[in-house]
């Protein structure tokens, strides 16, 4: 009797529960995420996307045939009552993972501006305006896994960020949904046209807005992120690791170094930063240098290449100087080869003439 009310109850608040349902895989998610490049983490989420395209398949091909009374054993009857919330949230699984790899590896506007479309778009599939569109919002949004999923695994494998691999990484993204539409026309060519209105152009949409994002650089570099950056007077490798100097007043316990910097004559500015990358990935990163021009804005000074290497828990470590500046308010970005900002800091700098100081130093 419970079960039957809890039921009715879901029937009548379908729209609420759908929320719910992709609210509660962001919590889980948020519980239960790993390194972006897990092998486990990963295998998860080939699951999660193989049992969401196969439900969603199923809906597709039950469409306009008379509902039917699921039989067999217990768990095939659930699965067929509870699948559409069981696809809300694993979806909403995914999609919060994205934006947890995304949020780490750009700036907050762009992460929370894709989480933001990710949950509007959801939403409105619930909308009664636009829910005739039946499964063509599902299948994009699993179009939108797919080639989330893809653009950072790819990379991942190659070991390597760049044009080419982002278009590999959206072909793969593309393959499932592409193929299942080729197994729908050779084996029900009866719905190959539903299944081009349905499957092929939310897909080639989402296809698109991928690319058009990613040729404005607002796709996040993925699998990159940088969990450090900050600013400093010295910058010393020893064999402990690396040891970092700088005069920050204890109450400033928000910045990372001296991102009030006091220069006296002959001091060097350093930035050091973590960038972590998977395993096995080797590329190219550039840390570039601008200067706030009271007339023109930000004013590039300097571009200074780095290479990297993955595979460090904490990321490898990196930093650049500059011994030539002006006082002001500065900003280092440390950016894709082709771009694509993957961290910053921003810092105060003043001149002072010679006199006594005293460093504190951390070691990294």
């Amino acid at each position: 009797m419970d079960l039957e009310r809890l039921k009715g109850y879901y029937s009548r608040n379908e729209s609420v529960m759908a929320a719910t349902f992709f609210a509660a895989g962001f919590v889980f998610d948020m519980a239960t995420v790993g390194r972006i490049d897990s092998w486990a983490t990963m295998a998860q989420q080939v699951v999660y996307l193989a049992v969401i395209m196969t439900a969603l398949l199923q809906m597709f091909l039950e469409q306009g045939a008379p509902p039917r009374e699921p039989a067999g054993f217990l768990l095939k009857r659930w699965y067929y009552e509870y699948r559409s919330p069981l696809v809300h949230f694993l979806m909403g699984a995914l999609l919060n993972l994205y934006a947890i790899f995304y949020f780490k590896s750009s700036s907050l506007l762009v992460s929370f501006g894709f989480l933001g479309v990710l949950v509007v778009v959801l939403l409105a599939n619930e909308l009664k305006r636009i829910k005739s569109l039946g499964l063509a919002f599902k299948f994009a949004l699993l179009s939108l896994c797919l080639l989330s999923f893809a653009a950072y695994a790819v990379p991942v494998l190659a070991g390597s960020i760049g044009l080419g691999t982002f278009l590999v990484s959206m072909l793969a993204g593309c393959v499932p949904l592409a193929a299942a539409t080729w197994r729908i026309r050779r084996a029900r060519p009866d719905r190959f046209a539903l299944a081009r209105r349905q499957i092929l152009v939310p897909l080639g949409c989402v296809a698109v807005g991928f690319l058009a994002f990613y040729l404005f650089r607002l796709i996040p570099p993925v699998p990159l992120s940088i969990p450090f950056i900050g600013v400093y007077h010295d910058v010393e490798r020893t064999e402990a690791g690396y040891r970092l100097s700088h005069e920050r007043a204890p109450w400033r316990f928000w910045h990372n170094g001296d991102q009030d910097f006091i220069a006296q004559p002959d001091d060097r500015v350093y930035v050091f930063f973590r960038v972590f990358s998977p395993a096995r990935f080797a590329d190219h990163v550039q840390m570039r240098w601008h200067w706030k021009d009271p007339a023109r804005g930000w004013a590039l000074q300097d571009s200074i290449p780095i290479r990297i290497v993955g595979g460090r828990e904490q990321g490898f470590r990196g930093y650049g100087f500059k011994s030539n500046y002006q006082p002001g308010e500065w900003k280092v970005t440390v950016e894709t080869i082709d771009g694509r900002e993957i961290g910053r800091v921003y810092f105060d700098l003043a001149l002072a003439p010679e006199g006594p100081r005293s460093f504190k130093t951390e070691l990294d």
